[in-house]
């Protein structure tokens, strides 16, 4: 069984007797039946430091994966876990980790750049909102041969809690020759979640990585955005559960890319 680890490490709240700033480490397993805390002086915090830190907290068994959802924490630990052959994984998603540190009152806001447009070269031929109920979700893509498919078990309908008849809303991308290329381009941003934020325009925004953002698609037409406002309602019913799939045409013969995305 994979043994996945939480970890933020930071500046603390707290200062030491002369004021000086402290740094901490905070590790937890992902239901935090396993937690360890440890404080240094900024002028320790380094990836030797949190090292050995790692170290005394594993014992005997070194976690498979640590996941960081900090983008300050991410290269000190990446280093740590390069040391110690760990995995490191950037995550947003760290229910555990974000709760513990809620309940210290300590902050989990990262800083986040305005989105960036998407590639003119990379976007589709046509798209449109969609949605499929949460029972069927799995079933009709976990067979199929798709180059890009991403379905993680957290993020399946059952392992949610959704009844098998919630409509897990989605968008659909036609991507025509560039199908293949997009459905690439959007694995390696790691995609998290796509929401509809209402502006001047309105749009779809890609919430990617720790903290990239990308405005996929901009709209005015009224009935678009009627069905925008269905797709955030909808996402609201399901937990944030939401899909991206990538397909080269209507044709519903090829899928090119599909992602289960929770909202965050």
């Amino acid at each position: 069984m994979t043994l996945v680890w939480q970890a933020d490490f930071y500046r603390s709240p707290q200062q030491d007797l002369d004021g000086k700033i402290l740094w901490e480490l905070l590790i937890c397993d992902v239901n935090r039946g396993f937690e360890y805390t440890a404080i240094c002086p900024q002028s320790e915090a380094n990836s030797s430091w949190l090292t050995t830190q790692i170290q005394l907290a594993a014992g005997e068994k070194l976690p498979d994966i640590i996941q960081v959802f900090r983008p300050q924490s991410l290269s000190l630990i990446e280093t740590a876990g390069r040391n110690l052959g760990i995995n490191v994984e950037p995550q947003r998603q760290t229910p555990a980790l974000k709760q513990w540190l809620q309940e210290k009152q300590y902050s989990i806001a990262v800083d986040k750049p305005p989105p960036t447009p998407l590639p003119d070269n990379l976007w589709g031929d046509e798209w449109r909102f969609a949605s499929i109920q949460a029972g069927d979700i799995v079933d009709l893509f976990s067979d199929r041969p798709i180059p890009i498919l991403s379905l993680p078990e957290p993020l399946k309908p059952i392992n949610l809690g959704l009844a098998s008849t919630v409509a897990i809303p989605g968008v659909v991308i036609y991507g025509g020759r560039r199908s293949l290329n997009l459905a690439r381009w959007i694995a390696q941003t790691r995609p998290v979640a796509l929401n509809y934020i209402a502006g001047a325009p309105d749009g779809l925004i890609l919430e990617a990585g720790l903290v990239d953002r990308w405005i996929l698609v901009t709209f005015e037409d009224a009935e678009v955005k009627a069905a925008a406002k269905v797709y955030e309602q909808r996402q609201k019913q399901s937990r944030g559960l939401h899909f991206l799939l990538v397909q080269p045409d209507d044709s519903g013969m090829t899928y090119t890319g599909f992602w289960l995305l929770q909202a965050i």
